[in-house]
């Protein structure tokens, strides 16, 4: 098989990857035939897999804005930021705050070779190639600390990545250690997989297909969402269906995507 020249070398194309899948059902073109593949077979399980895609990356870009435009944050740093599309972070910061400064995290090579290759010249933003199970080795890195200031705040973006996280892995102690670099007025936002009883089979059978990947899924409670953001004051509307967060007007309030909670917390 020849790769195309944006690949990275010693990538493993017959291993699907989370990232790249969500590219695909995001309408990219940063993805192999075994993404593709294991994408199409979630479809078949959840048939609207596509839409909640699209939902995910509007509620991104919700948050983003928000951030900027009514709180004020001139910083981010977003962890399992994927390969980018339209609407990324630095798209929104920058057009509503000139010299906003974003740093993307993801432990995919695919991603963070591309990322690199789009944001080339752009010395607001940056890219590292990571794992969220090392928030130390994030926040400490000197990338990252070159770029963003740590002594005034930080909105810490963790969007669909925590649910793929186990709990060996002490999702609760990561955002602990992130919270710690950070200083009071930073924020979290995060939107995490849940469990939802009318849903049952068709999360099991998503859950089952990821199981097979090197990024299982681990879906968690409302109660065990809102223990990730202990110690937070959480801002309105709380946590709520991601389609429920901060939507805007005119948005078809009949359509909540149950499946995916959303929130945002402030550092005390």
């Amino acid at each position: 098989m020849e790769l195309p020249d944006w690949v990275p070398e010693g990538i493993d194309v017959t291993v699907p990857n989370a990232a790249r899948m969500y590219d695909y059902l995001l309408g990219g073109y940063h993805n192999f035939p075994v993404d593709r593949e294991y994408s199409e077979r979630i479809e078949q399980v959840v048939p609207n897999a596509r839409q909640g895609a699209c939902i995910n990356r509007a509620f991104l870009g919700r948050v983003a804005e928000w951030l900027v435009g009514e709180r004020g944050i001139r910083q981010f740093l977003d962890i399992g930021s994927g390969i980018p599309t339209a609407g990324n972070v630095h798209e929104i910061a920058e057009e509503a705050a000139p010299g906003a400064r974003v740093m993307y995290v993801d432990i995919d090579p695919v991603a963070v070779a591309h990322t690199r290759a789009i944001l080339s010249g752009n010395t607001r933003v940056g890219v590292v190639q990571m794992d969220l199970r090392c928030p130390m080795d994030i926040t400490d890195h000197p990338d990252v600390t070159d770029l963003l200031d740590f002594s005034e705040p930080v909105a810490v973006m963790l969007v669909s990545v925590l649910h793929f996280i186990s709990d060996d892995d002490d999702p609760y102690g990561i955002i602990a250690q992130l919270l710690d670099a950070v200083v009071a007025g930073s924020y979290i936002a995060l939107a995490h997989g849940t469990t939802v009883p009318e849903l049952a089979e068709v999360l099991e059978a998503s859950k089952q297909l990821y199981q097979r990947t090197p990024t299982p899924v681990y879906l968690r409670s409302r109660e065990e969402i809102a223990r990730l953001l202990t110690g937070l004051d959480i801002v309105e509307p709380g946590i709520v269906p991601i389609t429920d967060w901060r939507p805007y007007p005119g948005a078809d309030a009949s359509e909540s995507w149950l499946s995916m909670l959303a929130a945002v917390g402030r550092k005390r």
